[in-house]
This record gives structure tokens, C-alpha cells and sequence, in this order.
């Protein structure tokens, strides 16, 4: 059965960092593009960071640039986001997903994605 399974959500102070995790079973994680959603609280979800299984390949939404880093270790079949220099705005669920391809220069679009994680809870707060 194919699963996705994120952790490292929390409770952080702003300009603090977190680092999320979404280990994947059932299927090999570097087969697909995993990406990174998240939702606030009455809003929609949007795209956050997304990594393409072909060459490594990366593109993340403007709000973030600079801040958030998405990566993988195929040996442990996780993919990680690394959150630096977090702002009250950036609390959310925090959502993976698997899909066939990642835009270039874009975030990922949500559409893409059929493979969903359960999510976890990031709130920045002082």
C-alpha cells in the first residue's frame, strides 16, 4: 500500500527553523516528483516546494525562496523541507504528495499530485 507519512511539525518562535520529513512506503520515493503543500487555516492549500525524480531538480513558491530548501535521500526514501527564517505567516498544515513532474520555476500544482500525506502542524508563534 502505497503511504506517505510526514513529521517534524511544531511549534517554533519567528525567524526560527524546522525541518519536515515525508518518508514514503510501498513504493520507491525517487520514482515521482514529491511536493510540498500547505494549508492555513481558511484558506486554500497551495504549493510550497516541489523536487523532480528525474534529475534532482527543485522549484519553490516566491514566498519562500530563500527560506525553504525541499531535498532527498533516496537511501532512506524521505524527502525533507527545510524551513529557515520562519514567519508567523507560514503556519499551516504542512501537506507531501507524490505526481509525475514537477514545473520548472514554479511552485507545485496541486492538480498533479494524486498521493497524499495525512500532514502535520506548523505554527510560528511567539
Amino acid at each position: 500500500q502505497l503511504q506517505l507519512v510526514e513529521s517534524g511539525g511544531g511549534l517554533v518562535q519567528p525567524g526560527g527553523s524546522l525541518r519536515l520529513s515525508c518518508a514514503a512506503s510501498g513504493f520507491t520515493l525517487n520514482n515521482y516528483a514529491i511536493g510540498w503543500f500547505r494549508q492555513a487555516p481558511g484558506k486554500e492549500r497551495e504549493g510550497v516546494s516541489c523536487i523532480s525524480s528525474s534529475d534532482g531538480s527543485t522549484s519553490n513558491a516566491d514566498s519562500v525562496k530563500g527560506r525553504f530548501t525541499i531535498s532527498r535521500d533516496n537511501a532512506k526514501n524521505t524527502v525533507y523541507l527545510q524551513m529557515n527564517s520562519l514567519k508567523p505567516e507560514d503556519t499551516a498544515v504542512y501537506y507531501c504528495a507524490a505526481g509525475p513532474l514537477c514545473v520548472t520555476g514554479t511552485a507545485p500544482l496541486l492538480g498533479d499530485f494524486g498521493y497524499w500525506g495525512q500532514g502535520t502542524q506548523v505554527t510560528v508563534s511567539s
